[in-house]
């Protein structure tokens, strides 16, 4: 189930992907603050972050069991500096995820793995306190039968949404989808498999349609996904589904190349052990983006070769692969220079040098808690945040499923802790994803709405 863009519409994409390019090789590294893994499209923070936005779980028997985005101040210089300031319940229990802004940065959408609703939070009006836009609720129907809503992504007046299942077998195999800005269903891509490689050229043995994450690299006229499992896997225990075979053996192994601007794929590149985050470089002469496999604890690199052909190569071990810590979400330094990897089982964050990046150098590591999952770091590499919560059914059990959201300051040699909220105290949840959020982003904005309604009082 398709609609093809228009000549139109694809001429003002690649303007749109070219001014995006222009103006990223163009800014110096290091100038903004503002989270180093989001989309290259997107209005960027200029200076020191107000708040983060933190995607919830809900937990039965605690506070209202509600999922909520949860808004934390996060800058110094404010009297509510390390506090809650604002908790905004969306009803129910959606096994609440990835969350990701609109190019303009006015809305936040997130989305809901279990019931796959999408929520649309107006984070401009009152970037403090967020509210609740729109819920879609017809996200599986309008897909024709995607299901898992998990990475939100920014294009040029559009939202690319990655599936993580189907309605029909609750598998791994899935689809991207495209909405506008609005809310409003555009088109359903299915990820290519053996069996329907969609012109895609296959680069080995894998072609298995599963889906995760997704990047875009305007300058190459790329897009990247990866993949992870079904509805099947990720809401059955943990536990046991580590002791079911049948359950193991239903985890992706590729990442796909897509062409960005037609939205079809390219290449199918054998990645094993399940690719989850996707991190893109930066710098224009970086052709490059990284991920790590969850099952076989490896950073891998898809890259353009000389010839212009994407690969996969696998580039480092993250801790000791054969007791499986793990790794769960990553970040990439502004300059790319070096990323990130938080591994869950062990609750470590470790730090590897890119300096030269075929070849990452593990330089520092730090235990954040007995488990972790994301970290969110500002563009100026100062500070860096950490979540705790996995899924709902992947949590560590009790005094170990510690849930919080953490501030450290970085200071290029190891991570300094500046506060930490207690998320289960708190009566909040499951920390899961977080969002960067500022005053200063709708200044202008807010300055012409005044002006506007002086005018028209007189």
């Amino acid at each position: 189930m398709q609609k093809q863009h228009k000549g139109t519409f694809s001429r003002i994409l690649m303007a749109a992907s070219l001014a995006a390019t222009t103006l990223f090789t163009a800014m110096p590294a290091r100038t903004v603050a503002d989270e180093t893994c989001q989309s290259p499209y997107m209005a960027k923070i200029v200076g020191q972050e107000d708040f983060v936005y933190v995607w919830t779980l809900g937990v039965d028997g605690l506070g209202d069991g509600q999922d909520k985005l949860v808004t934390v101040d996060v800058n110094p210089k404010s009297m509510n500096y390390g506090k809650v300031i604002n908790s905004l319940s969306v009803g129910g229990r959606n096994e609440a995820h990835h969350s990701g802004f609109t190019d303009d940065r006015r809305y936040l959408w997130a989305g809901g793995l279990d019931t796959n609703k999408l929520f649309i939070f107006d984070v401009h009006t009152d970037p403090a306190k967020p509210q609740l836009h729109k819920v879609v609720t017809d996200f599986v129907a309008k897909s024709g039968g995607v299901v898992g809503p998990h990475t939100t992504y920014a294009l040029p007046g559009r939202m690319m949404i990655t599936g993580l299942s189907n309605n029909q077998d609750h598998g791994g195999r899935t689809a991207l989808v495209e909405y506008t800005n609005e809310g409003e269903y555009v088109a359903t891509r299915w990820i290519p498999t053996d069996q329907n490689l969609q012109g895609a050229k296959k680069g080995g043995n894998f072609a298995d349609g599963y889906g995760y994450d997704i990047r875009a690299l305007p300058r190459r006229n790329v897009m990247v996904t990866s993949s992870f499992t079904g509805w099947s896997n990720y809401m059955m225990d943990f536990g046991k589904m580590l002791q079911d075979k049948e359950a193991m053996k239903r985890f992706g192994n590729t990442v796909v190349v897509w062409d960005l601007h037609t939205r079809k794929p390219k290449k199918v590149l054998d990645v094993p052990g399940a690719p989850l985050e996707v991190r893109c470089a930066w710098k224009s002469e970086n052709n490059w983006c990284l991920t790590t496999t969850a099952l076989t604890s490896k950073i891998w690199m898809i890259y353009e070769d000389e010839t212009g052909e994407w690969q996969a190569k696998e580039i480092a071990d993250v801790g000791d692969p054969s007791k499986v810590p793990l790794p769960v979400d990553i970040s990439l330094l502004a300059d790319d220079s070096g990323l990130w990897v938080n591994t869950f089982m062990d609750g470590t964050s470790r730090f590897f040098d890119l300096s030269d990046p075929h070849n990452p150098k593990q330089t520092y590591e730090k235990k954040i808690a007995a488990q972790v999952n994301m970290v969110s770091e500002s563009w100026d590499g100062k500070r860096a945040y950490y979540t705790s919560s996995l899924l709902a059914n992947w949590d560590k059990k009790g005094q170990d499923n510690e849930q919080y959201f953490k501030a450290y300051h970085w200071d290029g040699k190891q991570l300094t802790e500046q506060f930490s909220i207690d998320f289960v105290k708190e009566k909040l949840g499951r920390a899961h994803q977080m969002r960067f959020g500022a005053y200063s982003l709708y200044a202008n904005n807010r300055s012409t709405e005044k002006g506007q309604s002086a005018v028209a009082a007189k």
